[in-house]
């Protein structure tokens, strides 16, 4: 889907017929130039992000920045694994918590109290 090199040729024959031969050098100029210029801005405010950013610059993963990588339809899926994922492990938690609760429970009801007598709360 990028531009070809025939995509190329028919824009060049259509910019000949539509701009005409004589002034087609001159407009390829300004394209030219408007290319270069746009580049150097670009390169500029890299520069000056750079030093505004100081070190941290070339740690930052660039590439994960580029909004050509968004695709909605990944976004919501990875958002909905993580979710779930986090619920998976909240409910392992919880199962690991009321396991040690119970047996906590009962390792207190197994061993009689110091006075001998044992006495459920309980149950009244």
């Amino acid at each position: 889907m990028g531009l070809t090199f025939e995509k190329m040729l028919v824009i060049l024959v259509i910019a000949l017929f539509v701009v005409g031969p004589d002034r087609l050098p001159m407009y390829a100029k300004k394209l030219g130039d408007l290319v270069r210029n746009i580049k150097r801005m670009a390169d500029g405010a890299k520069d000056r992000l750079r030093d505004e950013m100081g070190p941290e610059f070339d740690e930052v993963d660039w590439k994960q920045l580029d909004p050509r990588q968004y695709d909605p339809r990944r976004i919501i899926r990875d958002a909905l694994v993580e979710d779930e994922r986090e619920a998976r492990v909240a409910a392992r938690r919880a199962r690991v918590d009321e396991a040690a609760e119970k047996r906590a429970a009962a390792a207190s009801l197994a061993e009689p109290p110091a006075g001998g007598i044992f006495f459920d709360e309980e149950a009244t």
